[in-house]
């Protein structure tokens, strides 16, 4: 897909991926709904994305997601693509898993996603078809310490991802999963906390990705239609 011309909704574009997604999709040329729950900074980054929309949501609240699509629609009359970014860490044992916190990371990290796509699926089917990227991580294809219920939650967004390509395949509605390494944004500081998280992928971590960097492979993957994105081609 070329990204001239198209309208693309961003969530969780105040900081870090989103935020740097949003800027590198207003540079080739897409016009970017920016999706988070503070609105200050959305609209600050909308002042500096010339053709950009500010939209406050919360991606645990269906009517949010909802009033989202709806105000898309209404100031652009379409979507082309949707980026479900926004999302949350959780680090703890499996025996300290705590329910509570355990629901609340699922309702962001994978509830969200799928009333997002839920919400923009007949929109784009109307228009002839769309993009969607599921933004999971690259814990979904590892077994780390301390990360059972973050990365199985990202497991299954692969799984939803993966299986709604195949659905929306007629409909000219793909579907991409990305799979960033460690990336250099305040998701560690945001990151709720039980336990150290601990690296077992043998040897010493490499550096951490720039979000630029993992934005224009989010971008690169669209425009060829690449079915799994990774961040570096050792995560395969």
């Amino acid at each position: 897909m070329e990204l001239k011309g198209k309208i693309a909704i961003v969530t969780g574009a105040s900081s870090g991926i989103g935020e740097a997604l949003a800027q590198e999709l207003t540079k080739r040329g897409a016009k970017v709904v920016l999706a988070a729950r503070s609105y200050e900074k959305i609209e600050a980054l909308a002042k500096s994305l010339p053709g950009s929309l500010a939209v406050v949501a919360d991606m645990t609240k269906a009517s949010d997601i909802k009033n989202l699509v709806e105000k898309t629609v209404q100031h652009f009359g379409r979507i082309d693509i949707l980026v479900n970014n926004a999302g949350q860490g959780y680090d703890a044992q499996v025996e300290a898993i705590d329910p509570a916190i355990f629901r609340q990371i699922f309702e962001l990290d994978l509830m969200g996603p799928i009333l997002a796509m839920q919400a923009v699926i007949p929109t784009m089917r109307e228009e002839g078809g769309g993009h969607i990227v599921n933004v999971s991580s690259g814990t979904a294809l590892m077994f780390l310490p301390n990360m059972g219920g973050y990365s199985s939650l990202k497991r299954a967004l692969v799984g939803i991802s993966l299986t709604a390509r195949a659905e929306l395949a007629n409909d000219h509605i793909e579907v991409s999963v990305v799979y960033p390494y460690i990336t250099s944004t305040n998701f560690e500081k945001n990151t709720i906390s039980k336990g150290k998280r601990e690296w077992s992928g043998g040897g010493t971590l490499r550096p951490a990705d720039p979000p630029e960097y993992v934005a224009k492979i989010i971008c690169d993957g669209i425009e060829k239609n690449e079915v799994e994105i990774f961040a570096h081609p050792w995560l395969k």
